[in-house]
């Protein structure tokens, strides 16, 4: 293992990564830092979330860069926000010492005249995501004819985000003598795309071998009904108190709901989804950083630039649609060499999409249980016991409170008083658990169809029919059994409004409801279905088939009403 110092980096940087307690390169940065160092080559870097990529490409351009020249001369790209302020504010302290060198970051959110100020001042180096700059680019606010060095970090990701077209609008303003330096965990076919079309003849580099998983990880999953997911998480965070970590979600609904439950069962929790405003998004960064938040409640997208070093646990309420998005999920824990574990909550259908994303990282995942309502009780107490034994005793302080504390103790014995300290603890968890059915078991605990208590995490549906369409919960879950062919207990939660509804329902019968509703109308207007976070509609254009008499019941050709 080489030092900073082997590397090629000067003394001056040396001594900041030093004071920022930086003791050994990644080795991501040992092979990536000397060979950017020389500024003359493409270079494509594949190496996983949390490998120290910033520093990566970060300690050499702030080496690279011309303090003096007030003209952009480093462009570096990010997906979003929270990534984009990450490589900024890694950037300030790499280059503190560096008293000439000015960054400004550009994306969306925030004041777009505080930027264009900024840039007008003069800056050395641009960190944006691909929509900002794009909107500075035509306003003529920033001119990119001056760029020498171009990153492209987390470049698979800006492709699953949609941003290709950007960035080829991007890469088309700079110069053709331009160095670009590509970032990405994954190189799936669209980023070598890039790397053909706008790099000559990149040299690569990569760390471990491709999809290799952090060993610091353990991989857990736990297999439980649909419907009782939110109940299996709160079991697990109940059991692990001292977990502290990124519970992962599909949906910005799901997102949001999943939050909101926590926060409303007492947990300390909050949501980071795209429709919060920037300023509610440093606000939750901010509070989770400070650990007054144990659990955020994540999107994929959001998440991307958490930079958040002890994390203990990464939770997955879905798994992802693309087997790469795991990778970058459970990479937000185990950094910087510390242990961590990424916990898959699946249901029945689930398991063999865990079995393809151990085959995809060569890694065996560790089924477990989830607690059993007497285990959280047992380990609330011991929880309490060890914080006892650890808590430190100010006897100074204290000693003028005790005698009325003894006054009021005197009559209790040794074992008596420990019996009901320990109740304090125990009487409210117990409560709740005392009852709690095994989730681990094949049915798990049933609720009755439309009345579903807590968040079941199965797919939400929007359909735009509801009260003034004469409806109730009772005749909408016919509606939805009849035409969907599925059983009342297969669906969740229903929420009748005026103009439209939401049900949820289990995710495999999705498609099959759709199908079933294809062509129906009520009223004269095609029922339209869309799911939550994913737009599915109807196809409106189809011919409507012909009524069978369920159809007609409700609202065949004679087009009854309610």
């Amino acid at each position: 293992m080489k030092s900073f110092p082997a590397l090629g980096l000067s003394g001056q940087l040396v001594d900041v990564i030093q004071q920022l307690g930086f003791e050994t390169p990644t080795p991501v940065q040992e092979k990536a830092i000397p060979l950017l160092l020389q500024g003359n080559a493409d270079v494509v870097a594949l190496a996983q979330t949390g490998t120290g990529k910033t520093a990566a490409f970060g300690l050499p351009l702030v080496e690279l860069i011309d303090p003096n020249l007030r003209q952009p001369q480093a462009l570096i790209l990010a997906p979003t926000r929270e990534l984009c302020l990450q490589i900024t504010n890694d950037l300030e302290k790499f280059s503190k010492s560096y008293k000439d060198l000015r960054s400004v970051a550009v994306y969306g959110g925030a004041s777009m005249g505080d930027q264009i100020r900024k840039i007008k001042h003069g800056v050395n180096l641009v960190i944006a995501t691909p929509g900002r700059l794009i909107d500075l680019l035509s306003r003529k606010a920033l001119q990119l004819q001056t760029i020498k060095y171009v990153v492209l970090d987390e470049a698979d990701e800006m492709l699953n985000m949609g941003f290709k077209e950007d960035i080829d609008e991007i890469l088309a303003t700079t110069p053709d003598t331009k160095i670009t330096w590509l970032f990405s965990a994954t190189m799936p076919r669209e980023v070598r795309q890039i790397a053909q079309a706008y790099m000559r003849n990149p040299e690569e580099i990569t760390t471990g071998t491709r999809n290799q998983a952090n060993e610091n990880i353990d991989h857990q999953y736990v297999v439980v009904n649909e419907r009782d997911k939110y109940l299996a998480l709160k079991r697990f965070l109940d059991y692990t108190t001292e977990m502290y970590g990124v519970v992962f979600c599909r949906t910005k609904v799901d997102t949001q709901q999943i939050a909101e439950h926590l926060m409303k069962d007492g947990y300390n929790a909050d949501a980071l989804h795209g429709d919060l405003s920037q300023q509610q998004r440093d606000k939750v960064m901010r509070s989770f950083r400070n650990k007054a938040i144990q659990v955020l409640v994540a999107t994929d997208v959001a998440a991307r630039g958490i930079d958040v070093d002890n994390l203990t646990h990464v939770v997955h309420m879905n798994l992802p649609d693309e087997i790469e998005y795991y990778t970058h999920r459970a990479g937000r824990t185990a950094r910087a060499g510390r242990k961590g574990i990424s916990l898959a909550i699946v249901g029945k259908r689930d398991r063999g999409r865990i079995q393809q994303i151990e085959k995809m990282l060569n890694k065996r995942f560790t089924k477990v249980p989830v607690p059993t309502g007497d285990e959280i009780c047992t380990k609330k107490l011991i929880d309490m016991m060890h914080q006892v034994k650890s808590v430190e005793v100010n006897d100074e302080e204290i000693d003028s409170f005790l005698p009325e504390v003894y006054h009021e103790l005197m009559n209790l014995s040794k074992e008596e008083i420990i019996k009901r300290f320990a109740s304090i603890e125990f009487n409210q968890i117990y409560k709740y658990y005392r009852d709690a059915p095994d989730l681990n078991s094949a049915e798990g605990p049933r609720v009755e169809a439309g009345e579903s208590e807590g968040y079941p995490t199965g797919e939400r549906i929007f359909i735009n029919v509801g009260k003034m369409d004469g409806l109730d919960k009772g005749s909408l879950l016919g509606l939805i059994c009849d035409f969907g062919d599925v059983k009342s207990k297969q669906i969740g939660k229903i929420d009748i409004k005026g103009a439209y509804s939401f049900f949820e329902v289990e995710p495999e019968l999705t498609e099959k409801i759709f199908k079933g509703f294809s062509g129906i109308q009520v009223r004269g207007r095609p029922v339209r279905l869309e799911l939550t976070g994913v737009k599915k509609e109807v196809d409106r254009d189809r011919k409507r088939p012909q009524a069978s008499k369920k159809r007609d019941r409700f609202w065949g050709n004679k087009k009854k009403s309610y």
